[in-house]
């Protein structure tokens, strides 16, 4: 099986069935404040949609959004239109980004607005999947913000069709599954602490998208290893696993990341099917 067509994860019972590799957006609307290895240029209008068209022909669903990443969502609406059936959009609410600096507000009335304002930007009246963005205090978010019963409000609404929390504490990542569909959670070769999240979620049927799956491209192995293929290995590995999201804006980058995934999502299958 030669296209990412021929995999699809459920998140959890939503109807909504991902890639197992998604096109994270940050970097078609910030540059400023990003932990990648090196500095880059925002890609061009023509740039961004061959790149879109491209991670679509290789059988790529979900896209990663946020009112966080500049003018990702902006930019995106007009990108999409007229294949917005083909895309599954990830977006979230709490973080805005303003000035090269970062605030939260996980209050009911932002997380209304926020989406409000989202779906203007994505020219649709409806997001799949809407996460929160932490900033670190997962438990309290959970436990004293208001976000999580606002999206809850707003699926029942049809406004969005899933919601979780991309978190940053094992404790916390847990508990959203416990009160969400879906968690995003940092896992990968270099750190690999949030395996649990990953467990529980495996065991209760919940979504996992992950972040940093290349470790904002800093994975580093010895010389006669592959870290992206390794990097695959490792992710797939673990059942829970629904997507990774993968943060570039590099036609081969992204060519090379599904050639790879591919390689580890057949073999995975092929001995599925010996059992």
């Amino acid at each position: 099986m030669n296209s990412l067509f021929n995999f699809r994860h459920a998140i959890a019972d939503t109807g909504i069935r991902v890639s197992p590799l998604g096109l994270g957006t940050v970097k078609f609307g910030r540059n400023q404040g990003v932990k990648y290895p090196s500095g880059f240029e925002l890609p061009s209008d023509q740039d961004a949609a061959n790149l879109i068209a491209q991670g679509k022909d290789l059988g790529i669903n979900l896209i990663d959004t946020a009112p966080a990443y500049g003018t990702s969502e902006e930019r995106l609406g007009p990108l999409l239109k007229g294949q917005r059936h083909d895309w599954i959009i990830c977006s979230k609410v709490g973080e805005e980004f303003e000035l090269g600096q970062s605030t939260f507000d996980f209050s009911a009335a932002h997380t209304r607005r926020s989406i409000e304002r989202s779906l203007q930007r994505l020219q649709t009246d409806m997001i799949d999947l809407v996460l929160i963005h932490s900033d670190g205090n997962d438990l309290d978010i959970i436990d004293n913000g208001e976000a999580l019963g606002e999206l809850e409000k707003l699926k029942q609404e049809g406004l969005i069709r899933a919601f979780g929390m991309s978190t940053k504490t094992v404790a916390g990542g847990i508990e959203a599954a416990k009160r969400s569909d879906c968690v995003m959670v940092t896992y990968n070769l270099n750190q690999p602490e949030e395996k649990p999240v990953l467990d529980y979620c495996a065991q209760h049927h919940k979504g996992v998208l992950i972040k940093k799956a290349l470790a904002s491209g800093h994975i580093a192995l010895d010389d006669s290893t592959d870290p992206i293929q390794a990097s695959m290995d490792f992710l797939y590995a673990h059942p829970a696993v629904s997507s990774a999201i993968i943060g570039t804006i590099n036609p081969r980058h992204l060519a090379d990341n599904v050639s790879k995934a591919l390689t580890t999502l057949n073999r995975l299958a092929c001995a599925d099917a010996k059992r």
